[in-house]
């Protein structure tokens, strides 16, 4: 795929025309399709849509994606950028050049990987080019020119499509996700009457991740209507998450389902379900299928034991929950909030014993119950320790320490370790409010 597109366009840009000679043209053409006479022969609309899709291609210079340094150098007679820069885009490193009507974007490899048109020949140059060999196709009534009018919505179709993803990198989803639409409705033209299920999909995607949820709703359905699902049954998820965000979570909760029964092994769909179980209070028998499920798809991923751990938690089964939280440890030892789960479970039990024994007036449960406080209090301080070891964040792992603090002062004066635990958790805590 990556051969062929680099093909294609080093075949096109071999021929790019020069700023003034692209001008001229579109002026040329312009003039002859607002001659009345001129104006009723297809040809004349084919020449105006070529005309603007030479103007389009202009500022693009000679560079195509894929190419060296050295090669774009070669077609563009040692043309220097009048700067150059170092950026970030997504998290990866490009080398920024910038030239008068453009700017190419080269990857760590040394290779062109985006190309930014900043100043059009003339402003939507492929809206312009399409409408007019739609007209060239409406006054061609004998068909005789179809082949060279579809194949040229085509390549404007696929033109919006690069300019869309080149958007989507460079971070602008909102173009991106109207520059997918035109696509799709560059396929949809008249005579070329094609579906393009991927960039309907994208256009939603877009749309979605720059949260315009009734957009996104608009192409992920569109999408699930002409049986595109994405990769992995993604629309179900999407269209479920949007749901959600909307408040029917009933209609969530029927587009999950719904894609389960397509896609088995979507994590999206299953950790959807998951979720929406956990939060409506649903069949947990369904709940521990669906865990099972995705188990069996990722065997080696710990947040889903974690998960699990927290949901035998707040059934009150405390010995499955702790075999669970403790699986985490067992697949990835680095995977901390195993640990901070369990941790959580037997610090609020204890707080759940305190709060029990102050309303107990019976002498022999009173103390029953500060045992099983004192014992659910130490309970927590082994993950708790184990999960501050690991952690990166300091947030979090300041959190955690204001959980140890609070446990370790119960014990400080039964027990010297704990006083040390003390003072070095209040320590983290006093650091990091400044104190």
């Amino acid at each position: 795929m990556v051969l062929a597109l680099a093909a294609a366009i080093t075949a096109a840009n071999a021929q790019v025309k020069s700023i003034s000679a692209a001008q001229t043209a579109v002026q040329k053409a312009k003039a002859d399709v607002e001659n009345p006479k001129k104006a009723e022969k297809f040809g004349t609309w084919i020449k105006y849509g070529q005309a603007l899709l030479d103007a389009y291609n202009a500022p693009a210079g000679n560079g195509w994606l894929g190419a060296s340094r050295q090669e774009v150098q070669l077609v563009s007679n040692n043309e220097k950028p009048s700067n150059v820069e170092q950026v970030v885009l997504g998290g990866q490193a490009w080398e920024k050049e910038i030239y008068p009507t453009r700017n190419y974007y080269y990857n760590a490899a040394g290779q062109l990987g985006i190309i930014e048109v900043t100043k059009p020949v003339v402003e939507n140059a492929l809206d312009l080019a399409l409408e007019a060999y739609k007209k060239a196709a409406e006054l061609d009534v004998k068909h005789s020119k179809t082949k060279d009018i579809t194949g040229a919505m085509l390549s404007i179709a696929g033109k919006f499509n690069e300019d869309a993803y080149t958007a989507y990198t460079l971070g602008d989803v909102k173009k991106a996700s109207q520059l997918f639409e035109s696509a799709a409705a560059a396929r949809e033209t008249e005579p070329l009457c094609q579906v393009d299920s991927n960039s309907v999909y994208n256009a939603g995607f877009t749309a979605w991740l720059g949260g315009d949820l009734d957009r996104a709703e608009k192409f992920f359905k569109k999408s699930y209507e002409i049986g595109y699902y994405g990769d992995g049954g993604e629309t179900f998820a999407k269209l479920a998450d949007i749901a959600e965000k909307k408040g029917n979570v009933e209609k969530s909760k029927d587009y999950l389902e719904e894609g389960f029964q397509k896609y088995p092994q979507s994590q999206s769909i299953l950790v959807g379900l998951i979720n929406y179980y956990i939060n409506n209070n649903g069949s947990t028998d369904r709940l521990f299928e669906l865990l099972d499920e995705a188990k069996k798809n990722e065997p080696n991923n710990p947040s889903l034991y974690y998960v699990e751990g927290n949901i035998c938690n707040q059934l009150g089964k405390t010995e499955e929950a702790v075999v669970a939280y403790d699986q985490c440890a067992v697949i990835d030892p680095n995977y901390a909030y195993g640990f901070i789960g369990k941790g959580q479970m037997f610090y609020n039990q204890a707080i759940k014993y305190s709060e029990e024994a102050q309303n107990e007036m019976d002498d022999a449960k009173y103390m029953a119950l500060v045992d099983k406080f004192e014992n659910s209090l130490k309970a927590c301080i082994d993950p708790f320790e184990k999960a501050f070891d690991i952690l990166k964040d300091d947030a979090t792992k300041t959190a955690v320490a204001e959980y140890l603090k609070n446990a370790c002062f119960r014990f400080r004066t039964s027990d010297a370790s704990y006083q040390e635990k003390y003072d070095k958790y209040a320590a983290v805590v006093s650091a990091a409010q400044g104190q």
